[in-house]
């Protein structure tokens, strides 16, 4: 289930780029080759652009969630790294001899 998930959240990211590389960009392109005539009949094409991005980046944040819900399942809960720590001191830490003699 998690590699089903994993290959269709690959597809669905790149299908993503795709999208957005794919739109018209509404301010950057400082007019250049752009008549009113192509803005008119581009704005049907816009339309399907950023409704079709919008789902897309949709189902990519609901199968990234479902990624990590079934991958936090399989983690087993540990202790802090901070005991970790103080564990392995008191083992390591030299120890006093009684007399000194």
């Amino acid at each position: 289930m998690e590699n089903i998930l994993l290959t269709l959240n690959i597809i669905l990211a790149i299908i993503l780029v795709l999208l957005v590389l794919l739109q018209q960009s509404e301010g950057g392109a400082l007019g250049i080759g752009v008549s009113q005539e192509s803005f008119m009949f581009s704005r049907s094409a816009g339309n399907f652009l950023t409704t079709a991005t919008a789902i897309v980046a949709t189902l990519f944040i609901i199968c990234s969630l479902g990624l990590t819900i079934l991958s936090n399942k399989e983690l087993s809960p540990e202790k802090s790294l901070l005991d970790k720590i103080e564990q392995n001191t008191d083992k390591d830490a030299p120890q006093i001899p009684q007399n000194n003699n």
